[in-house]
């Protein structure tokens, strides 16, 4: 009897074992005392039972392939899939250069205009002083000189022409602007201001004909170097000669009107020519013939001529 219930109780703990998955203890009995036997029940079984999830697809279990998904334990996950092909960058269209800024063209005027020819004369491209007129001599010294340099011929002074001009020059002085004159007259001297004057400003190189402080004609005039220098003060003409020569110089006076010994206003052709490049022997040198003769008509011996800086 007690054999059966033996087996019996042996029987109840495999199963319960097998149930379990883990290690339980059997019951040995001999006669009425029971030691307790170690049965090991760990081992795999033969067979996986139907439905369970196969040994290693434990990912497989919760979510097929989403442990692939998650962990790209293999390095390839997303990068699998077909990349999206993104559509070709249209060609942009290029901008147009815009054309240069013209600055000055044939008929301007002005204190930029006389800069723009004296800057020419410098690079000898142009040989007759600044007028501060753009004519046709200038149109052709521009011209020349964007063809020198690969520009196009235009003779309109544009930006890209004033840039290579300006690198290539310095900047003009007073008398390279007026070198023929054309500058503005300054101020008279208050000694001016009564009678009959010859009113003659070194600063400005001009000479006013006045008559009771009002201003008749105003020429432009040069002086003699430092070597020779016209003597300021003030003065009176003591001789007129029409048609003067000097034997000390041998030179022509033309329209002489002497103030100081054998200084005298009178025209110079050489003024005429040169500007103010050149200068006299000490005179007050005349480059407008038209208006020294007019002068020479209305001056009188005795009328007053002031010289001053």
């Amino acid at each position: 009897m007690r054999t059966k219930d033996m087996r019996r109780s042996v029987a109840a703990l495999a199963a319960l074992a097998m149930a379990g998955a883990c290690t339980a203890q059997g019951i040995e009995v001999h006669g009425d005392q029971r030691q307790p036997v170690r049965i090991d029940v760990t081992a795999t079984p033969s067979a996986t039972p139907s439905g369970a999830p196969k040994q290693g697809d434990g990912d497989k279990a919760d979510g097929g392939d989403s442990g692939k998904a998650d962990g790209d334990s293999d390095g390839k996950g997303e990068r699998e899939k077909a990349p999206a092909t993104a559509p070709p960058s249209p060609t942009p269209t290029p901008t147009p250069t815009p054309a240069p800024t013209v600055l000055w063209a044939k008929g301007d005027e002005g204190l930029d205009v006389r800069e723009l020819q004296a800057r020419l004369r410098q690079v000898a491209w142009l040989f007759a002083g600044p007028t501060g007129t753009y004519d046709d001599l200038t149109v052709r010294a521009v011209r020349g000189f964007q063809g020198k340099r690969g520009l196009p011929r235009t003779g309109k002074t544009d930006s890209v022409t004033w840039a290579r001009l300006l690198n290539m020059t310095r900047e003009p002085g007073k008398w390279d602007l007026y070198a023929y004159g054309g500058q503005p007259a300054a101020s008279p001297d208050p000694r001016c201001l009564t009678g009959r004057v010859l009113c003659i400003s070194k600063t400005s190189r001009t000479l006013r004909w006045m008559v009771d402080g009002r201003t008749l004609t105003t020429v432009e005039v040069r002086f003699g170097s430092e070597y020779t220098p016209t003597r300021e003060g003030v003065f009176s003409v003591y001789f007129k000669s029409r048609d003067h020569w000097s034997t000390l110089y041998d030179t022509p006076m033309p329209y002489a009107m002497f103030f100081s010994g054998g200084q005298a206003v009178h025209y110079s052709s050489d003024f005429a020519a040169r500007g103010y490049y050149g200068a006299s022997h000490g005179c007050v040198n005349v480059r407008d013939e038209v208006k020294i003769a007019q002068l020479f008509g209305q001056v009188r011996n005795g009328d007053k001529v002031v010289v001053y800086w």
